[in-house]
């Protein structure tokens, strides 16, 4: 889709779906309002809801893809317009939104990092950078600011004794990812923040040490979520429960099955949809990196970024409940279900 005719399409879009009203049946008993779910995907990626309809797990409920996101903070803030039907992004941008009084919750963790799927902050083989004080002065390339790779550079120098005003003097420098590596290798960043197939393919080539990584930091732990508007789920509660626990079963299918089963479903998910895209970085791909069962939100997943925030001044102390962000009460996943 061409970028102009794209964001028609999510206008005209959004004002259908405020104008839409009739119901349909749910396999699972109940009345809902739609059986379409509009969202935005990732090329030559599969998501946990892609995944999961191709299972089966969505019954009779439809994904209708609009486009490609660019960005997790910009896939939530369709979604909150209306644009989409959901959108997931980095916790600390869910925590960052809803304090601008979005009306959203957060529903299922979607991506995580684990001791498969993770970030690494990576240096040159031969650079002198050795622990985080070395970092003062120099630049650390990134995808985004203001997200999750920002917030672990800052609890690492936090963690290792730099203040605020030293953490101040690291330079982070915005890099689109496919070209993080070749900045790092030309000297012009230090740092070059990796995951996925682009760490791989870095570390195959050889010439680059890790620093750190966010599992070295945090143990196995769910960063991002899917959200929804209050409306849309006081609307379609039965959709939103199909949807989450279908996207829950998928998780857990992706954790259970062996991953060459894993990746050529996915392979098979990319062929099909023929969106004009490679499938070639699927077989990197290792793990969703989600930490709870079947996606379940823990409420400290949400917590240490909104006091992330509140330190760095971006919201007001007390100015988000977590509580009042996310639910569980839609997942009917449970432990020891088939998925």
């Amino acid at each position: 889709m061409h970028t102009t005719s794209r964001r028609n399409f999510l206008v005209l879009s959004g004002l259908a779906a405020l104008a839409a009203g009739c119901g349909t049946a749910s396999g699972n008993g109940g009345p809902r309002n739609t059986n379409v779910l509009r969202y935005q995907g990732s090329s030559g990626q599969v998501t946990p809801p892609e995944l999961a309809a191709s299972l089966g797990h969505l019954e009779d409920l439809k994904l209708e893809w609009v486009g490609d996101t660019i960005s997790g903070p910009q896939d939530i803030r369709s979604a909150a317009s209306g644009q989409t039907d959901f959108g997931g992004a980095f916790n600390g941008a869910v925590v960052k939104l809803a304090a601008r009084q979005a009306s959203v919750k957060a529903v299922i963790s979607y991506y995580g990092s684990d001791k498969d799927a993770y970030s690494g902050f990576y240096v040159a083989e031969k650079s002198d950078i050795r622990a985080a004080r070395d970092l003062i002065g120099k630049k650390v390339g990134m995808n985004t600011l203001g997200a999750h790779h920002e917030a672990m550079l800052d609890i690492y120098l936090k963690k290792h004794g730099l203040t605020r005003t030293e953490a101040a003097k690291v330079d982070r420098i915005v890099i689109p990812p496919v070209n993080t590596e070749q900045a790092l290798r030309r000297s012009q960043i230090d740092v070059a923040v990796l995951g996925g197939i682009l760490r791989d393919k870095a570390l195959e080539t050889g010439g680059v040490r890790k620093l750190f990584s966010d599992f070295d930091l945090r143990g196995s732990f769910s960063a991002g979520t899917y959200l929804l508007t209050d409306r849309f789920i006081e609307q379609n509660p039965q959709t939103v429960r199909t949807f989450v626990t279908g996207v829950a079963k998928a998780l857990e299918w992706s954790r259970s099955t062996p991953r060459e089963e894993v990746v050529a479903r996915m392979t098979e998910i990319v062929a099909k949809r023929k969106r004009n895209e490679s499938p070639a970085a699927l077989k990197y791909w290792r793990s969703y990196g989600v930490a709870g069962t079947g996606g379940r939100i823990d409420p400290k997943e949400l917590s240490v970024w909104a006091d992330w925030l509140t330190e760095r001044g971006d919201i007001r102390q007390g100015q988000v409940k977590v509580s009042a962000l996310y639910t569980n009460e839609f997942n009917g996943f449970r432990a020891g279900q088939g998925s």
